[in-house]
């Protein structure tokens, strides 16, 4: 898990209380608002805004924060936070079988992160945990081999084409240290899990082919792991082959933005053959020097959390899912709960398919007793017994279905609203990911909108690339918070049906200075919005009424689409426009409605048109929708 950087914070300028400098300690209720937090705390809600927001939160300055959330704020700025209900509760409790209340996840996309939980934990009860590491590279660069080597297995022969087809982990001992491996199909797995609330890597081993060089997939990798903020291991493979190039290799890593320690850098690089095993001991004891000097931790005895890393329904065994222990201990016969879904463990085995009773933190392990197929990248957690389980996972999915049904999805950011996210401190940089039709296009790009950056905010180009936007770039916007700027390329269909999905703003721009005009407006809150005319709809005519206080109605079969009162309306004759107008009056029957769907009759009036309608005009409706 990566180590999050702590915000350094300024003291508000008039301290409260009588107080010059802010507490040490601070006493909560059961809950407490953003503001009065802060006043307690004598800082301003916004580096309390700031600290929410490193942990996935978007909370106004109204929200109320349980103790839990409280006391990771409180940890980031330095201020103990006390709640004596809690902490008399804690005592009574049997420490090794510590339970902890879960409440319903009713922001999906907010929720509160496993990070938030090992930050909440006492250090008393801190142990050195396994680093957990993901292996990403270009495709054919020897990913799956190099982990075929590390587990003296030979999982590349049974899959399709010698390509990853699945998601597993895996754990391997060095010198009696564990590591937990992630065989991951590539940085869009990786990026995914991250989208959906889980950051379960510490470390990312980057395989670059010594005779092939950085590619574009090694590139978005690199993107990748930078945006999660993990720590890279560069392993060079194929150095045995005749035509292997280490320097040339470090030389790119070094233009990627990757400066080898042999070069005075900070990323570790070794050469290594995944197909002969030459240097996979010093990769192994380099990711172990990495985990000592991160000092990756956890509470065993603590609350048990984790994360999905794969599932799936075997006709024999029922749901079948990996899990990652990040947190406390799991045992045979726990209750654990999954986002909206719930189970007992009946049964648990560890990599090899051996059964065992427990697993503690960085131990991956595959378990029986699920009632439904959860996702991969979904947090689990242990609750008291199967009924609260069923409880909370039913409050659960009652609040995803109402999100379904009001569309309610968190917007990403766009360029519209940026100066406001800017203004309510919620954001300090616009992160960006650029694609262009050709590489002379692409750098100047970059540079004029590195340029843009100020003393408010700054400009963080996540990944960059030549061609079109594609689904792995949208999964990095959805992960990052980041808009898309597309430079002369399409978008394909996987792409655009995401990114309207999860709401995603995909920009496109075939002139440099419109660009750079645009997230300036941006920077300075003057964008306007762009809407145009959008057909939601065609009816035929195939009658006329004319009633004496109404005028003409047309009487009408909606063909296709949907008919809206209010909306705008074009009246086509053979093709060709006659007139415009809005639907002034639209009816089923006698009845008034606000909208007809495809395949019912309907009566409507044209406002301002009596006498230019004939039987067999199409009538095409509009609408105004935001399109920028």
């Amino acid at each position: 898990m990566a180590t999050m950087t702590k915000t350094a914070t300024p003291v508000r300028e008039q301290a409260k209380n009588g107080m010059t400098r802010p507490p040490s300690r601070v006493t909560v209720g059961k809950h407490i608002t953003v503001r009065d937090l802060a006043d307690r705390m004598v800082r301003s809600p916004i580096d309390l805004i700031k600290v929410l927001m490193q942990f996935g939160i978007m909370a106004p300055i109204d929200q109320a924060l349980d103790h839990d959330t409280a006391a990771i704020v409180g940890e980031e700025l330095g201020v103990t936070i006390i709640w004596p209900e809690v902490q008399a509760a804690e005592m009574e409790e049997d420490e090794e079988d510590q339970e902890v209340s879960v409440v319903a996840d009713t922001r999906p996309k907010e929720r509160i992160f496993v990070q938030n939980i090992l930050a909440g934990e006492t250090n008393k009860d801190m142990a050195e945990r396994p680093p957990v590491v993901a292996v990403l590279g270009h495709v054919d660069h020897g990913k799956t081999t190099l982990l075929d080597r590390i587990r003296k297995t030979k999982v590349v022969d049974t899959e399709a084409g010698g390509i990853t087809q699945h998601t597993g982990a895996y754990q391997v001992d060095v010198d009696g240290r564990k590591i937990t491996f992630l065989d991951t199909p590539g940085h869009e797995a990786f990026t995914a899990m991250r989208a959906r609330g889980a950051q379960v890597t510490d470390v990312v081993v980057l395989v670059v082919a010594a005779d092939d060089g950085i590619m574009p997939q090694t590139r978005e990798a690199i993107n990748h792991a930078k945006a999660a903020g993990v720590q890279i291991v560069v392993a060079i493979n194929k150095v045995d082959r005749p035509n292997a190039n280490i320097e040339r290799v470090m030389e790119e890593l070094a233009q990627a933005g990757l400066q080898p320690e042999a070069w005075g850098g900070d990323t570790i690089t070794v050469p290594v053959s995944a197909l002969r095993g030459t240097g996979v001991d010093d990769l192994l004891a380099n990711i172990l020097v990495v985990a000592e000097l991160e000092q990756y931790s956890a509470n065993p005895k603590g609350r048990c959390v984790g994360t999905v890393i794969e599932a799936e329904l075997d006709k024999y065994r029922g749901v079948t899912a990996t899990l990652l222990v990040q947190n406390g201990t799991l045992k045979q016969g726990d209750a654990i709960l999954v986002g909206p879904t719930w189970g007992r463990i009946k049964a648990m085995f560890d990599y090899e398919g051996k059964p065992i009773k427990k697993a503690e933190p960085s131990t991956p392990v595959v378990v029986l007793g699920l009632q439904e197929v959860p996702a991969a990248g979904e947090v689990f957690e242990r609750v008291k017994d199967d009924r609260t389980a069923r409880t909370i996972a039913a409050e659960r999915q009652e609040v995803i279905d109402r999100a379904h049904q009001e569309s309610d999805i968190r917007p990403q950011v766009s360029l519209e609203d940026l100066f406001a996210r800017i203004e309510g401190g919620e954001t300090e940089t616009l992160n960006l990911i650029v694609r262009a039709d050709v590489q002379g296009t692409l750098g100047p790009i970059m540079h004029s909108l590195q340029e843009l950056a100020n003393d408010e905010i700054g400009v963080k180009i996540l990944h960059a690339a030549i061609g079109d936007i594609n689904e792995s770039d949208v999964m990095l916007a959805e992960a990052s918070d980041a808009i898309i700027i597309g430079f002369g390329v399409g978008v394909d269909k996987a792409a655009q049906s995401r990114a309207e999905q999860s709401k995603v703003e995909i920009r496109h721009y075939n002139i440099i200075y419109k660009m750079i005009e645009d997230i300036e407006l941006a920077l300075t809150g003057m964008l306007e919005p762009i809407f145009e005319q959008v057909v939601i709809g065609h009816a035929e005519v195939r009658q006329l009424f004319r009633v004496r206080r109404g005028g003409l109605i047309a009487g009408c079969m909606v063909l296709d689409g949907i008919i809206k009162r209010n909306a705008g309306a074009r009246l086509l004759r053979n093709k060709e426009e006659i007139a415009t107008s809005t639907i002034a009056t639209l009816k089923r029957f006698s009845e008034d409605v606000s909208e007809v769907r495809s395949g019912f009759e309907c009566g409507l009036h044209l406002g301002g048109i009596n006498t230019d309608l004939v039987e067999g005009d199409i009538i095409e409706v509009l609408e105004k929708r935001q399109v920028r």
